[in-house]
């Protein structure tokens, strides 16, 4: 079974609404505690994975973005949006470590992968880039899922040279490892190879397909499987479709427009219908049937309902893209006040004015006298 995951900010030690400072000024005292090169080597690899779970809470909540996802979602629905890679992607460490005298052959040693750096490097050592598309729905294929296939402009490793760029040599001032380390103290210092720019070799003859690039630009057809519910703004994540690089593909982040309904509005996953009824059905009560996504349902109107009273239908909304409950229809009883009357309906409405006076209007009656009360001041 997978563990689970403990909560970022009980990680650091912080309340949910710590500030940035508090956030950064927590992972320092802990980084100091439990960076691996400052404790025992009987000790060191159980450092190292409270470094990493740390590390991995510091990269989360300092980064705007990021937390706000965290702590509308949680673990669950965080992980479903970032992979480590995201999730390491421009974290501010070097700043910190730099203050506290650490070196980063640990730290890249440790999340070398999830940075697109670190360890024995290789040409051009870095993961693919990600890509963005975006992807047109209409309201009823956001509503009920769809499959779409989309053709996306992308750079692949060429096949002639696998990515390499040609024929190549071993760099000779790194022999292959891409940095050059220094020992100062206890700590190890790890700087990128000036000659070879951390690939750990050089070109030698360039690739006659990709003159010496190493990677094409081709399209490719992908389907993407979309969700019931997904709504616009929201995006999906295909990993690997994105650019190819020779530590791995980066992502395709699918970015969704869902066009208008002519009759619904949303408001999550709950379906918001305004329904206009005439005065003789809000005073006497009514049936009306009422639109849905999947077809009709009836809901009655009680007597003496009044204008802008909202009835909720439960279950007739749009499924939840999170857990697929549906959500519910709220529809919203708007009084139409009737216009172009002809000369016999003017006459019975006067008439029905007449009888009705102030008894049937409560809340006009509390309000003149309400009003009659100020006057009398």
């Amino acid at each position: 079974m997978p563990t689970t995951k403990r909560d970022y900010y009980e990680i650091l030690g912080i309340a949910k609404s710590a500030t940035e400072d508090e956030i950064k000024r927590a992972y320092r005292g802990l980084a100091m505690k439990h960076h691996p090169d400052r404790v025992e080597a009987a000790h060191k690899k159980e450092a190292e994975e409270k470094f990493k779970e740390i590390s991995e809470a510091y990269a989360v909540l300092s980064d705007k973005e990021k937390r706000s996802v965290y702590d509308q979602y949680g673990h669950r629905g965080f992980d479903q949006r970032y992979s480590t890679e995201d999730i390491f992607r421009n974290a501010d460490f070097s700043s910190i470590f730099e203050d506290l005298g650490f070196g980063g052959s640990v730290f890249e040693d440790l999340f070398g992968a999830a940075m697109g750096g670190g360890g024995r490097t290789r040409r051009g050592g870095q993961r693919g880039a990600d890509l963005e598309y975006e992807l047109s729905l209409t309201f009823e294929e956001a509503a009920k899922g769809v499959t779409k296939h989309i053709t996306i402009p992308r750079r692949e490793l060429c096949p002639e040279c696998r990515g390499e760029g040609g024929e190549r040599t071993t760099c000779s001032t790194c022999q292959g490892a891409g940095q050059i380390r220094q020992s100062a103290g206890f700590m190890v210092i790890a700087r990128t190879c000036p000659r070879c720019g951390g690939a750990g070799s050089q070109l030698k003859k360039a690739c006659p397909k990709c003159r010496g690039e190493g990677r094409q630009e081709v399209e490719r057809k992908i389907e993407v499987s979309v969700p019931a519910g997904v709504e616009s703004g929201m995006r999906l994540r295909l990993g690997g479709e994105g650019e190819a690089g020779v530590r791995g593909r980066g992502d395709l982040y699918v970015l969704m427009h869902v066009t208008p309904h002519p009759v619904f509005a949303r408001s999550g996953s709950d379906l918001v219908l305004e329904y206009p009824v005439n005065i003789a059905q809000a005073a006497l009560g009514a049936e009306l049937d009422l639109p849905t996504m999947n077809g009709k349902v009836s809901m009655k109107v009680p007597p003496g309902t009044q204008s802008g009273t909202v009835f909720r239908v439960r279950g007739k909304g749009l499924p939840d893209v999170r857990h697929g409950r549906a959500g519910d229809l709220l529809v919203r009883v708007v009084v139409e006040t009737p216009t172009n009357l002809s000369g016999a309906q003017r006459r019975l409405v006067e008439d029905l004015g007449r009888q009705l006076g102030d008894e049937a209007h409560p809340a006009r009656r509390s309000l003149l006298g309400k009003i009659q009360q100020l006057w009398k001041k």
